[in-house]
């Protein structure tokens, strides 16, 4: 599944992705405001990459990109929206008076996946991909989204709307758009807890050079005003403690850890607002959010307390238990912004990673920070720029803007977590050798599945190895020309049939209670053609360029990218997503910091522990696609030379299911490609074999059997 949206593998910004979703995080990411300037009043901030605009075209041939207007031409004539004429009316009403709305994807943690009730923008646009922004004007509507989703957009949105295909050519970014469209003066309003600070400055920043006004809307969401009763509850399925066996280290440990860190940067409390990160942190899981084992909560850890923000009716008897012996309080969820003014009120510095915590908050601390000093009549230090010395005398509380810790410390992967990745995917792997099997006989018996039969009878063989608990992600079941559709979701009312004589792209994965999964195989059940085979032996020669990959130390990933695409390079193909992103233990399929991609902003070194996707593709519209991926765990390698007196770094596969052997143009692959999937067949046979019997097993061995070079 490709990659996440931002640099960092969070949402940061605005920006449609290729994350993952998908590819998060992998990724592909084209930002909306090409420009970043991080706030002069933040004394504190880890360095951020540079912003990347990057075009790729991934169909054979000569492409030119066109406007907006140009590939609407075709569409029929616009019909009235319901949903936003009712949203326009709100427009002029007493405490909004705004000229245009913004509704983007996240909900107020910046999550990929989201519970429906915070699904806005699919409601009011009727575009159900997972990354995309809508805009709202008094006579427009239009809607951003990635090469991932163009062809999904063209099929859901209706005729009142402009697809914005993000990155092509003559496309504006939605701050340009809006400059160019709004009168000066305009107000552009939005939900402050649906973007974070950085993103919400970003944007003030640049729809100011037009002279119009960024509107925060704290009180309501007007896309809630519209969608009223029909709106679906939020989610309350109770949490569970994460066991300790799976999790490796206890919550006080890691909880003495953090505060460690909060001393050393001289902050008060941290808020930490990312989901993975709060449910990691206190070895904790729900299930509010489809395939993410998380639930919705803010926590702030003070050195001497921490405070769950959660809603009370989720918290077992056990779950309360577990918490007070940690030392961690219950607060209604929604009192996340009292709280913050409380600490403020009390002097308090906090760390607040802008980069996901929401304007909501960031703005409320600002506030109440300067409210404190405007009632104490002290004023802020004021750094000497020249040495960098603090003059003068102040008492005032005063925000520290970092990265959270957290990130980087949830990606390198203990022991536990480790072995339970290992494992989870070798009960993966028996699922998937038996729905292969499963497949394989139904297309040669002729019998006609649709690709959501086909998703369904994965999920039933994965439903009964131990400890399943959910996908990891919705399955991409595509034939033919759906598997060209990146982030395909076959619905039953409007699927294929699995076509025997067209390729079949399968991207899956798992949540079971000891890791995370995720997987993509392409196949064809009959005669591939010579072009699909060589464009797949392209993206094998690829995806084993990663697997073998040597690197140093502090090497960040988007140095190995070109490696999966220098084969598809050499006649002129390529594809629309991340190369790798990481992967959550038993938490969410896409996690960041690290990624592999051609977005060279995100320096973020690959380290020991640390587990990505390898996931290398080629997309043919209205054609075929083809993806293969593994999951690889980073891992020291032993080498003739340290040059530089530093390690050397590459990666060990936690991924065990055949690559079908008859797609692959053997005339392409070197002698050393061929040892290397003859070696990793074997593998495969060596693990998965003693799990398997009867006519799985066989199967395998079908699969796994070494072939030579012609």
């Amino acid at each position: 599944m490709h990659s996440l949206p931002s640099q960092a593998m969070r949402p940061l910004s605005l920006n449609p992705s290729l994350s993952s979703s998908r590819f998060p995080f992998f990724s592909f990411s084209i930002p909306i405001f090409h420009k970043f300037k991080s706030n002069p009043t933040i004394y504190k901030k880890l360095q951020k990459g540079p912003p990347f605009l990057t075009l790729r075209c991934c169909s054979s041939g000569s492409v030119t990109a066109k406007p907006s207007s140009e590939l609407r031409r075709n569409r029929a004539v616009q019909e009235p929206d319901e949903k936003v004429v009712a949203l326009r009316q709100l427009f002029s009403k007493p405490g909004i008076g705004i000229d245009a709305y913004i509704i983007p994807s996240q909900d107020a943690h910046q999550s990929e996946f989201i519970a429906e009730c915070y699904m806005r923008r699919a409601y009011i646009s009727g575009f159900t991909g997972s990354a995309g922004t809508a805009v709202v004007t008094k006579d427009k509507a239009a809607l951003w989204t990635d090469g991932r989703y163009f062809l999904q957009a063209e099929k859901q949105l209706s005729s009142s709307w402009i697809l914005m295909r993000a990155g092509n050519l003559g496309v504006p970014a939605t701050s340009e758009w809006l400059n160019d469209i709004l009168a000066p003066g305009g107000r552009v309003g939005i939900d402050p807890f649906l973007f974070s600070y950085d993103a919400a400055e970003e944007l003030k920043e640049a729809i100011s050079k037009n002279n119009l006004e960024l509107v925060y809307l704290y009180d309501l969401n007007i896309v809630d005003e519209i969608w009223k009763e029909s709106r679906p509850k939020p989610p309350n399925k109770p949490i569970r403690v994460h066991d300790l066996k799976y999790a490796g280290v206890n919550v006080l440990s890691k909880l003495s850890s953090l505060r460690v860190k909060l001393v050393g940067t001289g902050a008060s409390a941290i808020v930490i607002s990312m989901l993975d990160e709060v449910a990691w942190l206190l070895n904790l899981r729900g299930s509010d959010v489809p395939h993410s084992p998380v639930m919705y909560a803010y926590l702030i850890v003070e050195v001497d307390a921490a405070k769950l923000f959660v809603d009370n009716s989720k918290v077992t008897p056990e779950v309360m238990d577990y918490l007070k012996n940690a030392g961690v309080e219950l607060r209604p969820y929604d009192s996340i912004l009292s709280e913050v003014r409380r600490l403020a009120a009390e002097g308090a510095n906090l760390w607040l990673d802008t980069s996901s915590v929401n304007a909501a908050i960031v703005e409320t601390y600002k506030s109440a920070c300067d409210k404190y000093l405007m009632n104490s009549g002290n004023r802020r230090k004021i750094m000497n720029k020249g040495n960098g010395e603090f003059n003068g005398l102040s008492i005032g509380p005063s925000g520290v803007y970092m990265r959270s810790p957290i990130s980087l410390e949830k990606a390198l992967k203990n022991p536990a977590e480790l072995e339970g990745m290992q494992n989870c995917h070798l009960r993966d792997a028996v699922a998937l050798a038996q729905f292969w099997c499963w497949l394989e006989e139904e297309i040669h018996k002729n019998v006609k599945l649709t690709e959501v039969d086909v998703a369904d009878k994965l999920l039933e063989f994965r439903s009964k190895q131990d400890g399943f608990l959910d996908t990891s992600f919705d399955t991409i079941s595509g034939s033919g020309a759906n598997g060209a559709v990146i982030h395909y979701k076959p619905e039953a009312e409007s699927c294929s049939i699995v076509d025997p004589n067209k390729l079949f792209l399968l991207d899956s994965g798992a949540q079971y209670v000891d890791g995370t999964t995720d997987i993509t195989r392409t196949v064809h059940f009959g005669e591939p053609t010579a072009r699909e085979k060589e464009c797949f032996t392209r993206v094998l020669k690829g995806h084993i360029a990663v697997d073998q990959a040597v690197f140093p130390e502090n090497t960040p990933g988007f140095v190995l990218d070109a490696f999966a695409r220098s084969a598809l390079w050499k006649i002129g193909l390529d594809y629309r997503h991340g190369t790798g992103h990481g992967v959550g233990a038993a938490l969410n399929v896409h996690e960041g910091p690290q990624s592999i991609s051609y977005r060279y902003g995100n320096m973020t070194a690959l380290q020991k522990g640390m587990i990505v996707s390898n996931e290398p593709g080629y997309y043919e519209d209205h054609a075929f696609g083809i993806r293969i991926e593994n999951l690889l765990c980073v891992q020291e390698v032993n080498t003739p030379n340290n040059y530089g007196g530093i390690e050397y770094l590459g990666f060990e596969k936690i991924t065990f299911v055949p690559i079908q052997t008859k797609l692959v143009d053997l005339s392409l692959l070197l002698v050393e490609e061929i040892e290397w999937l003859n070696k990793y067949h074997s593998q495969v046979w060596e693990k998965v074999s003693p799990l398997l019997e009867g006519s799985a097993r066989q199967w395998l061995w079908n699969n796994t059997r070494p072939i030579a070079k012609q």
